[in-house]
């Protein structure tokens, strides 16, 4: 065998190379041929070792995604990153168990899966891909639109469990008692007093009137020019002022009544809880005694106990008609509308009947996704139910044939489920005002490690098998394109009156249709939309007064069972 011999240019080019592959090297040699070659003379630089690669990266912990795969919701349910010990205001102990964001996400997933009405139309992202539980959350819904377009699902919030459990027992907040009504939030700002809470300081009489008047218009807060405030600075203060963080808050109002008299008061906050019931009248009419009821929410638990006083007060009266204003009752407690509807309609009416029948998600079939247990239909609920009025009281009930309702868009849920419930068993309902906010849907809220969520689980549905009413129940004379028509008069909401006052705009169309079955003569649209000759004074633009919104409890169909049940 010939040996591989390096000339001397060759030599130095091996010097000067840092590495030399074996096919450079035979070339270097003139060819192969040979099992071996000399190795390099002295001096030459051998090739540089070669790293391992680097190990790969540990798998992620935690649960994974497969896009249509899930597991159980109770495989998370309660595992949570912060766990909370002890027990809540209600005295129940915390369920947290150690876990993970990502376990709280991935329940999240799963619960939505099994329980969403319409969990088919939720498009499955991978929870890892989410920062935070509720921003996973807020995408766990349909998009789909009504025929109207308005979002199907418009009613998908979350919150602290402390704000929902301070809200359910009626906790009391800081407050004046003023309820107000924003027609303009920015410049040139309107706000009105829709209502005060019986007792509050905003109701409390001062030579002869109460310090806030419904339809009073705010001027002035603190001295400062509500109406055409335009810096940050300023507003900042109207916000502190008008919605106190604590009780002991003393603030001077300047207001317009409506009869355009201008006042100025000063109030005090106090924590105070608000009355479901916040008034009730008996209007006596050369045709029998009409009662009048404003009940403005379904909840907190305490609303069982007020109505059912009322409805004893009417009873007591000998009404024969009966005009429930519901015009700012946004929902709650869905066994408290069942109470309230048969105590409208009485036991002959609504015996072995539906008070509402429970429409879950394809895949739940007779079963109820969210208890597990089989899915019987909410009844008509004869006696206390046990969240203030002890469980199996029997209730009082007026038998009436009809009813009528007031309302507006700010009537929902729970409030809608007395006027179809009612109209499933027979009893005429007569709608005063104007088009409700259509939730024929509810929920069961549910705690998971400090967050209370409120997702669509069912559609409620009357004894007559209806509940399609997305877009709303409209008077029969509206001129609304949607909704579901029902006998009464389109009316506007009426802010020159005190509620319950028989010349108030609602309750005296109520009181007229009662006795000739005709409606008043509704404002040209050209009219109503005109603005007031004040609003005109100023162009001024600033940032909005931030009114505070109603808890999604005040806004929903809430399935809570009474407490220890």
């Amino acid at each position: 065998m010939r040996r591989c011999q390096l000339s001397k240019t060759a030599r130095a080019a091996a010097i000067s190379v840092l590495a030399v592959s074996a096919a450079a090297w035979l070339s270097a040699c003139g060819g192969g041929g040979g099992s071996s070659a000399t190795p390099p003379s002295q001096g030459a630089i051998p090739p540089p070792a070669v790293s391992p690669p680097p190990p790969p990266p540990p798998p992620p912990t935690g649960p994974s995604w497969t896009s249509g795969v899930f597991q159980a919701a109770s495989t998370f349910k309660d595992r949570c990153e912060t766990v909370r010990t002890g027990r809540d205001i209600e005295g129940n102990a915390f369920p947290d168990r150690a876990g993970s964001a990502i376990e709280e996400r991935f329940w999240l997933r799963s619960w939505t899966n099994e329980t969403y009405l319409w969990n088919t139309e939720v498009a499955d992202r991978n929870p890892a891909d989410f920062s935070s539980r509720t921003d996973y959350f807020a995408i766990l819904r349909t998009l789909a639109r009504t025929a109207s377009g308005k979002e199907k699902d418009d009613f998908h919030f979350s919150e602290p469990t402390t704000e929902t459990l301070i809200r359910r027992t009626a906790a009391p907040q800081a407050t004046y008692g003023a309820s107000f009504r924003s027609i303009s939030a920015s410049p040139p700002r309107d706000f009105r007093v829709r209502y005060t809470e019986p007792g509050s300081p905003a109701a409390t009489e001062a030579n002869g009137q109460p310090n806030f008047e419904r339809g009073s218009r705010l001027l002035r807060v603190n001295g400062i020019d509500f109406v055409n405030a335009s810096s940050q600075a300023d507003v900042n203060q109207l916000n502190a002022a008008l919605f106190p963080a604590a009780a002991g808050v003393t603030t001077t109002f300047t207001v317009e009544d409506a009869d355009g008299a201008q006042r100025t008061v000063t109030l005090t906050s106090v924590n105070l809880s608000p009355k479901p019931v916040n008034r009730t009248s008996v209007v006596n009419t050369s045709s029998g005694s009409v009662g009048y009821i404003l009940f403005n929410t379904f909840s907190p638990f305490v609303s069982e106990r007020e109505i059912v006083d009322a409805m004893t007060q009417m009873r007591a009266s000998g009404v024969s008609d009966l005009v429930l204003d519901l015009r700012y009752n946004g929902g709650g407690l869905l066994a408290v509308a069942s109470e309230l509807s048969y105590m409208v309609a009485g036991d002959a009416r609504t015996r072995n009947q539906p008070f509402e029948r429970l429409r879950f998600n394809a895949a739940a079939g007779n079963r109820n996704p969210v208890t597990g247990e089989t899915n019987n239909p909410v009844p008509f609920y004869t006696t206390g139910q046990g969240f203030t009025v002890t469980n199996g009281t029997a209730l009082p009930t007026l038998n009436l044939p009809r009813v009528f309702v007031l309302t507006t868009p700010a009537t929902c849920s729970a409030s809608e489920a007395v006027i179809n419930g009612l109209r499933g068993v027979g009893v005429e309902v007569i709608q005063i005002g104007g088009t409700t906010c259509g939730k024929p849907f509810g929920f069961y809220p549910q705690d998971n490690c400090g967050e209370t969520y409120y997702t669509i689980q069912f559609q409620g549905v009357n004894a007559a098998g209806f509940g399609d009413y997305a877009d709303g129940f409209i008077p029969n004379n509206s001129t609304a394109s949607f909704g579901v028509r029902l006998p009464g008069c389109s009316v506007a909401d009426d802010l020159s009156r005190e509620l319950g006052d028989p010349s108030e705009g609602l309750l005296a169309a109520a009181l007229s249709y009662r006795s000739t079955l005709a409606c008043p003569v509704a404002p040209s649209a050209a009219e109503a939309a005109q603005p007031r000759t004040d609003d005109l004074k100023t162009t001024t633009r600033g940032p909005p007064i931030n009114m505070p919104q109603p808890s999604v409890m005040e806004l929903n169909r809430d399935m809570t069972a009474p407490p220890g049940q």
